[in-house]
This record gives C-alpha cells, sequence and structure tokens, in this order.
C-alpha cells in the first residue's frame, strides 16, 4: 500500500526552489525516490542545496530557470529531455509576494507579481504538457497556489492574491484540457506555512494575531505540505485532476 507515494522512476522538475517551499518540496520527492531537477535563478543557493540532498546519491540536480522568460523554459525542458528523459512531475512553486493598497499600486509591481506567479506557470505547464503528449506520458502537473487564492483573506495583496486566484483557474483549464492524455493537473493552496523567508513575520505580533484565526490554532510546517505533495506527484492520484486542496488548518473556513 505504501508503494502509492512512491516515485521511483519519477523525473520531477521543481521551480522556485533555491528557498522555502521549493527546497523542500525538493527535498520530499527526492527522498520518495524520484530524480529531481531544482530550477531557480539562483544557481549558487541551487547547487549548495543539491550538493546538501545528494548525500548518498546523485539524484537532484540543479538548473538555472528563469519562468518568466519563454525561451529559458524551453531550453531548460529541452536539456533535461535530451540529457534525462522527459518529464513526468512538474511542481509549479516559483512565485514572489507583494504588498500595497490596490489603489496605490505601480503598473511595474502588478506586471511583476502576474509574470512570476501566473504567466510563469502557464509557460512551465505548457511546455511540460506538451512534452507529456509528446511522449505519452501520463505525468502530474501541481501547481502552488495559496489560500488567499481561493479565498481572498488579507487586505494590501492585490497583485498576489489575484495572480494565484488565476493559477487556480489554470490548474482547472489544464486539467480539463489534459485529462484526455492522462495527465493530472491539481493544486495545493498552502496557508500561513513558517519557512526561513517568512519566520520573521510569523513571529511578530501581526503574525501572532493571524494565528488566533487559524482553527487548528498554529502556522503550518513544510513538512504538513508532504502528504499531499507525494500524493498528487504519485499513482495515488491517479483518478484526481482539477482539485485545488487546502492546507491550512482551517483558516479558509473561519470568518477571517
Amino acid at each position: 500500500m505504501n508503494d502509492i507515494f512512491k516515485l521511483h522512476g519519477q523525473l520531477a522538475l521543481v521551480t522556485g526552489a533555491s528557498s522555502g517551499l521549493g527546497e523542500h518540496f525538493a527535498k520530499t520527492l527526492s527522498q520518495a525516490g524520484a530524480k529531481v531537477f531544482i530550477g531557480a535563478r539562483r544557481m549558487e543557493r541551487l547547487e549548495s542545496l543539491a550538493n546538501k540532498l545528494n548525500i548518498s546519491e546523485k539524484c537532484v540536480f540543479p538548473i538555472g530557470l528563469d519562468v518568466t522568460d519563454a525561451e529559458s523554459v524551453k531550453k531548460v525542458i529541452q536539456y533535461i529531455n535530451e540529457n534525462h528523459g522527459p518529464i513526468s512531475i512538474l511542481i509549479n512553486n516559483a512565485g514572489i509576494p507583494s504588498s500595497g493598497r490596490a489603489i496605490e499600486m505601480q503598473e511595474e509591481e502588478w506586471e511583476r507579481v502576474i509574470d512570476t506567479n501566473l504567466k510563469g506557470a502557464w509557460l512551465m505547464a505548457r511546455e511540460v504538457g506538451s512534452q507529456m503528449i509528446e511522449y505519452n506520458i501520463s505525468g502530474r502537473i501541481i501547481n502552488i497556489a495559496s489560500v488567499i487564492g481561493v479565498k481572498t483573506s488579507a487586505k494590501r495583496v492585490l497583485a498576489y492574491s489575484v495572480s494565484k486566484a488565476g493559477l487556480v483557474s489554470l490548474t482547472q483549464s489544464f486539467a480539463l484540457e489534459l485529462a484526455e492524455k492522462g495527465i493530472c493537473v491539481n493544486a495545493i493552496a498552502p496557508g500561513y506555512i513558517e519557512t526561513e523567508l517568512n519566520n520573521e513575520f510569523l513571529q511578530s505580533a501581526a503574525g501572532q494575531r493571524i494565528s488566533t484565526r487559524i482553527p487548528l490554532g498554529r502556522f503550518g510546517e513544510t513538512i504538513d505540505l508532504d502528504g499531499v505533495l507525494l500524493m498528487l506527484a504519485g499513482p495515488a492520484a491517479k483518478y484526481i485532476t482539477g482539485s485545488i486542496i487546502t492546507v491550512d488548518g482551517g483558516l479558509s473556513l473561519s470568518t477571517l
């Protein structure tokens, strides 16, 4: 029964993998048996992470990737395919935060967030999905959305919430179109998950006020995402597509 969560023989690509959730996803997938490519702009961080994870065997490979650049996306996917084989699992994790009043947001900030969080995910899903179809792979595309994309729960996060809501719709649209090819497309919508990127804020007075609105009474840990990630990435989810799974301690159920 445990084999439904094993990923031996699978080739995964995790975007935005130089820190935070992406770093953890790479670790989780590699420990489940997958060969994992980790993509981001910061090659030094990627190389450091790969060295840390490749303890017993070489199963994690760093690769420079700019998800907002269509040419970069094509080159990376082509390189992986020609040297290691076609991708069977895509984790669309690359994303950036944004804050500020809606009426004061500048066009440059809007484009920066939408380009990375939404356009980048579309470019990746388009290219990897096309490759899966070409090689007849019943693959998995997993988009990392946000509970804020499911239910707007905070002020001053316009671009971020819109980008994640768009990612929810993108997930469902791709799921509908790729289902006939046996490709499952789903999204994970995390709530407040502690990482080195947000730990300082979550431990602040403002962060602690947020924690009081979470029914389970605490912020999430990266390990809390492992079960959903491994389920969606492997054979356990062969009959699940178009689903948006919240992992938020019940936050989306609260009055917010």
